[in-house]
């Protein structure tokens, strides 16, 4: 290894400047050696490289001004506030500090020259800039114009922009005096066909980009360089998840047998036949849990598709076995819906069913821990309460996860660890009912084998959904009257723009009082957040047992409630919610055999972006079609769960921006396990880090 080599290798420590407490300050934010520095990379730019007349000042834009004080007072108001107008002689702009000191208010003098770099805006009166970067420029010392755009890097408290671009500088130089430095982990006949620069060449680009560079093109993350770039970060993050399939799947489990009773009882009880596709699926559950590696099956399926009936076929072959069945949902009021229908189903075939959440009592909470410790085959229905560290399983063999993109690969992994000892690991299935894109499932998902659920049951009506203005409200209570004359039951969902569930449950109990005064012939409950978990479960009991003709709720209802009798819905405001949130939402009607109706309230005017979300929803009941225009309108983010999706956080690439990419990523990852081992551990520790070890949670 030559010098260059070790430089690039060694401790940031090695730069001029860094001391201790700044190494513990770059550590906090991952930066731990030299190659570090050149991985931390620009999320903006600033054009320094030329002064703006002030007269050519819009609001929005940002400026690099210089002008004359001719102006400095301070303003006592609510917010003391220091003001210092500057001239250039095209016009005059406003500089506004909150925070100031004696000194600086003194070195404010009239006639005196400064050089500044904000954020304009519409003041009360004229144009200004709040809390502007600034200096001074004395007379015959004019400092030069900056050669390059200012690139701006996510920081950490203590650490300001100019120490940063100071290390960068010196990293850079250090790669300069030998590229080679850097190891090139993608194949020459990639970056050829994908026609991308090589890695030092991309770096040195984006962290200094020349004074002609297009600026636009930059901050759109658009530039080759930068497209280099989010390509192998998003190459090692495929890569990563590969390696931990590749983990998991040399994972022995206990292999079952094929069911001699429990799954053609549980068949021949259930009211109906099960559809080709819930068929299928289950017999690809069945095949793999007949093997002695580790089943890792991710199911999707439309809203009222039938998964449960799945799930419940899956776990009946595990219990069957003698073995443990856990069922992770993501909130309370869904894992005791699950916990009510698997204890209805199963408790005729003589199967214990378990409860549990963090609301339990502590005497019902111990009792479920000492039968979950023993070896006694039984299911156990909770929500994130099942992997804390007091549960401890006795003979786990299969861990069902509802709603997947709710939890993300750690959760998931941590609830594995309980039921891994000296021989095994438990089955995992994953249910999701919000449907993925084929590119994202292959992305954020690639760790699973992947089964679609793609049929409705044959009594599912479709829902017809119509679009209408907040303006005709009482027309939209006239039609509820009209719906529980017939003996059908409602839903009135409240929505919110913010994301704060007291305010939505402040606008859901407004909206409940306002319609049981006006239809006070009616029985209308209430259903939020903020309710204890005992008082939701009476209200949808009252509900599903048709003494609510009318429930206002919150979006808390989205996924697994079911009231065939409820054949229309109301959601207020739906231009503020995502398109699979509507779908999910929608899903909750159209669950019998009569025909159902949804309508979306908007308040006018309404964005391009809403009426495309609102038309796609009127024109399509298919969830995959709406996942498709949910990926294309609002961003991966929106579809699985930002925070709890479990994806990558990112540094350059965007899952939805960077779509386009995903085949041909795919592919390199394919050719780099065959053909260059070697370099995928190294491509995983220059992006991911050690967080590929994504069972240490």
């Amino acid at each position: 290894m030559n010098n260059n080599i070790s430089a690039i290798l060694q401790p940031v420590s090695i730069l001029s400047g860094v001391g201790p407490a700044l190494e513990n300050k770059l550590a906090k934010i991952g930066i731990r050696t030299v190659q570090d520095v050149l991985f931390h990379l620009p999320y903006r730019y600033v054009d320094k490289t030329r002064l703006t007349p002030i007269g050519a000042l819009k609001a929005g834009m940002q400026a690099h001004i210089q002008g004359e004080i001719e102006l400095t007072q301070i303003k006592y108001g609510k917010r003391r506030s220091l003001l210092c107008q500057i001239t250039d002689g095209t016009g005059a702009v406003l500089l506004r500090f909150f925070y100031f000191s004696k000194s600086q208010q003194q070195a404010m003098q009239e006639g005196k020259v400064l050089r500044c770099f904000g954020q304009v805006r519409r003041g009360p009166g004229s144009l200004e800039i709040v809390h502007p970067e600034y200096r001074h420029i004395s007379e015959g010392d004019e400092p030069l114009l900056d050669e390059q755009l200012t690139p701006v890097y996510p920081i950490t408290e203590g650490l300001q922009q100019n120490r940063l671009r100071n290390l960068s500088e010196q990293a850079l130089i250090k790669l300069r005096a030998d590229k080679s430095s850097l190891n090139e982990l993608l194949p020459d006949n990639i970056l050829n066909e994908l026609n991308l620069p090589r890695l030092a060449d991309a770096l040195d680009y984006v962290h200094r980009p020349p004074p002609d560079a297009n600026l636009n093109s930059l901050l759109e993350k658009a530039h080759p360089a930068q497209i280099r770039l989010a390509f192998e970060e998003l190459l090692a993050h495929q890569l990563s998840l590969l390696e931990l399939r590749k983990k998991l799947r040399t994972e022995q489990s206990f292999p079952f047998p094929a069911s001699k009773e429990l799954v053609s009882d549980f068949l021949a009880a259930l009211p109906f036949q099960l559809t080709k596709a819930q068929q299928n699926a289950y017999s690809a559950i069945e095949k793999d849990m007949q093997q002695s590696l580790s089943m890792l099956r991710l199911v999707q399926g439309d809203v009222g598709s039938g998964k449960t009936v799945v799930a419940a076929l899956s776990a009946l072959k595990a219990l069957e076995s003698g073995f443990q069945v856990a069922i992770m949902s993501p909130t309370e009021l869904l894992a005791e819906q699950h916990y009510a229908n698997f204890k209805s189903w199963f408790e005729p075939l003589r199967i214990t069913t378990c409860f549990l959440s963090g609301k339990l009592k502590k005497s019902e909470k111990e009792k479920t821990l000492e039968n979950l410790a023993t070896q006694t085959p039984l299911l156990v229905v909770g929500t994130h309460a099942l992997f804390q560290e007091s549960v401890k399983f006795g003979k786990l063999g299969l861990i069902i996860i509802d709603e997947q993109h709710r939890f993300g690969v750690h959760q998931r992994l941590a609830l594995l660890e309980k039921g891994q000892n000296q021989t095994y690991l438990p089955h995992q299935l994953i249910m999701t009912a919000t449907p993925i894109p084929r590119t994202l499932t292959m992305t954020a998902y690639a760790d699973l084998d992947h089964t679609v659920i793609d049929e409705l049951p044959p009594n599912r009506q479709a829902v017809t959904t119509s679009v209408i203005s907040n303006q005709r409200r009482e027309e939209i209570i006239e039609r509820i009257e009209d719906t529980c004359q017939d003996k059908r039951q409602v839903y009135w969902v409240c929505t919110l723009i913010e994301e704060s569930e007291n305010l939505q449950c402040e606008t859901a109990i407004a909206t409940y009082e306002t319609l049981s005064e006006k239809l006070n012939n009616l029985s209308v409950g209430l259903i939020h957040g903020r309710m204890k978990s005992d008082e939701k479960e009476r209200i949808m009991r009252k509900f599903k047992e048709a003494k609510i003709d009318l429930l206002v709720a919150t979006t808390v209802i989205e996924v697994g409630v079911d009231v065939p009798n409820a054949n229309l819905m109301i959601i207020e405001n739906a231009e503020r919610l995502g398109l699979s949130q509507l779908h999910q939402l929608r899903g909750r009607v159209g669950r019998g055999d009569q025909k159902s109706n949804c309508i979306l309230m908007y308040q006018a005017p309404l964005s391009d972006m809403a009426k495309q979300r609102l038309e796609a929803m009127r024109y399509s009941s298919d969830g995959f079609y709406i996942a498709e225009k949910d990926l294309e309108l609002r961003g991966p983010g929106e579809i699985l769960g930002t925070r709890q999706a479990g994806l990558p956080t990112l540094q350059i690439a965007d899952l939805i921006r960077d779509v386009k990419l995903l085949p041909d990523i795919q592919r390199c990852a394919k050719m780099l396990e065959r053909k260059f081992p070697q370099n995928v551990k190294l491509l995983i520790r220059r992006w991911v880090g050690n967080n590929v070890d994504y069972g240490n949670v």
